[in-house]
């Protein structure tokens, strides 16, 4: 089922839309209505492939609330986990992620019904476009073979998100012509056969990409081979994940760049680090700007610079999973740090700290720009925001930026390849690659005081400089890599829920914080049941009974 039956199949919303990306190929305006042979036309052929990829950033409908269903899945992947809390206003402002934080949500909440239909609508445009270019005779063999390679990636890349955030879901591809074939079930692939489904999207789009693209926005062959990797890493293949891993790493392609921070600025965007991106674009010309940052606009952290929105504020556990012992190691004890305590230096480049200057603007965060702070606490959000006195940051509303989101970073398959080193028993080959990371983190740039004269906090980190003495120990350090690097990323919660700990770990970290945040008292997750989201209920009134809901959901 997808999309509110909306299943005009040619015309529809395929050219509705401004796109959400900064590359010339991704600012072309959208055309009208066509008849069946005006589309075939080359030019109107790519508005189709260019329609698909206006999804990625989460807008499909000309509206300002993308928030309720983030490319960045900062509430999906951080807010229901450890790493984050929902911020703004209080439990009421945005309460239905509120719910979600506190495994209270249901198949009627705003932002799983949103997401969903994003993420089909991602699938039906691609699924357009691949019908329209297969039947097109305006197109280049060569050319056309490219496109319909770039839309089974992104077809990949939406049904990956379906995939980890709902499960069950239903398999709609370019077969579908009518409406009722749009009325699928979900339960007609088992969660394995899901993923092979998922895998061979980008084995298909891997053999006719090319190795290199004019346009940063679309996907290379490596990109699609990345993707391919971590497909694998969810399934738990692991030779098969360190196998595209090497071949990724092997390329010479990519790059860790030198310094942390530099990754998250925009002028660094599809930068060497970068395997594949959501593009953003401000000051574009497109109505409202909401090629933007328009699902991550509510993270504005307040201040002199910021309109106080506070959303997606760093939780006290995230900052504690910073603290190294005297060696430059995670002490990870799970108490509070102190201003002497020794930090990794990755910390003041993720969350605003009081007392820490606040990215270039001369001035230090203080705990006054928080809003809510009785609820919420002090801290708040820095790795992707972008500096108030940037040309990349628009000072009026929507208050977004043009930083792009990044799907996969370089760091992530370093990662990746550690991960499955260790489960397939080489644990020497897992902390190289952890290293790697740590070694990177170790020589970058630290936050400085504003005269510049000294470190703002006693930064230290080192590398694992002794064989880790147990496959469990080895775990533990690529688990604990994997939540500094890419904190604030919307990657923590699926990951717990891959590693089977969701449960372990959410539970303690509510019966921890609880004193602290007293919304989380009586939260619970509960096994079986909150590893995913549950299916919107409007999709499944509309299969007439074919969508099933996940367990354990009314």
């Amino acid at each position: 089922m997808i999309i509110n039956m909306r299943l005009s199949i040619i015309v529809c919303c395929t050219i509705l839309f401004f796109t959400a990306c900064k590359d010339t190929f991704l600012n072309e305006e959208p055309v009208g209505e066509l008849t069946e042979s005006q589309i075939q036309d080359s030019t109107n052929v790519e508005g189709l492939v260019t329609s698909a990829y206006s999804v990625l950033n989460g807008q499909f409908d000309n509206a300002s609330n993308a928030y309720n269903s983030p490319a960045s899945n900062w509430s999906f992947g951080d807010v229901v986990s450890d790493d984050a809390y929902k911020g703004g206003g209080g439990t009421g402002d945005q309460n239905n992620i509120h719910q979600m934080e506190i495994f209270n949500d249901n198949s009627t909440t705003k932002d799983i019904e949103r997401k969903w239909l994003a993420l089909y609508e991602g699938i039906r445009r691609a699924n357009e476009a691949i019908k329209e270019l297969q039947t097109s005779n305006d197109i280049s063999q060569h050319l056309k073979d490219e496109r319909i390679a770039e839309m089974h990636f992104l077809r990949g890349h939406f049904f990956f998100e379906l995939k980890k955030i709902y499960n069950r879901i239903p398999w709609i591809d370019a077969s579908a012509t009518k409406p009722e074939d749009y009325v699928v079930a979900n339960d007609q692939y088992t969660s394995d056969e899901l993923w092979d489904k998922i895998a061979e999207e980008f084995n298909q789009a891997s053999q006719m990409l090319p190795d290199e693209q004019k346009d940063p926005g679309r996907p290379t062959r490596l990109a699609a081979r990345a993707y391919m990797c971590k497909v694998y890493i969810f399934q738990g293949k692991w030779q098969k994940a360190s196998d595209l891993a090497d071949e990724v790493i092997s390329s010479n392609k990519y790059h860790l760049m030198n310094n942390f921070r530099d990754v998250f600025l925009p002028e660094n965007d599809n930068g060497p680090e970068i395997i594949f991106a959501v593009q953003h674009s401000i000051n574009d010309g497109s109505p409202n700007n909401y090629n933007g940052s328009i699902g991550d606009r509510l993270a504005a952290p307040g201040g002199p610079y910021y309109p106080q929105y506070g959303f997606h504020r760093p939780s006290q556990d995230l900052i504690n999973a910073f603290h190294t012992n005297i060696n430059g190691l995670p002490v990870n004890d799970h108490n509070d740090i102190t201003l002497s305590d020794n930090v990794d230096p990755r910390l003041d480049h993720t969350v605003a700290r009081p007392g820490i200057p606040y990215l270039d603007l001369g001035i230090k965060y203080d705990q006054s720009w928080a809003r809510d702070l009785a609820t919420y606490g002090p801290y708040s959000p820095k790795k992707r925001m972008v500096s108030a006195k940037s040309d990349h940051y628009l000072k009026v509303w929507p208050y977004v930026n043009d930083l792009n989101y990044y799907v996969i970073r370089y760091a992530d398959v370093l990662l990746w390849k550690a991960e499955a080193a260790i489960q397939l028993g080489d644990l020497e080959t897992g902390r190289q690659f952890i290293n790697k990371i740590r070694e990177r983190a170790k020589n970058s740039k630290t936050v400085k005081t504003l005269d510049g004269s000294q470190d703002a906090a006693p930064y230290l980190i080192d590398t694992y400089n002794q064989p880790f003495p147990s496959k469990q120990e080895a775990f533990q350090a690529l688990h604990i890599e994997r939540r500094l690097e890419f904190a604030q990323e919307g990657h923590r919660f699926f990951d717990l829920v891959r590693w089977g700990i969701a449960d372990q770990v959410m539970n303690a970290f509510i019966q921890r914080e609880q004193d602290k945040r007293q919304y989380l008292r009586g939260a619970h997750f509960e096994k079986g049941k909150n590893e995913f989201f549950p299916i919107p209920q409007s999709q499944i009134d509309l299969s007439q009974g074919k969508i099933k809901q996940n367990p354990k959901y009314n």
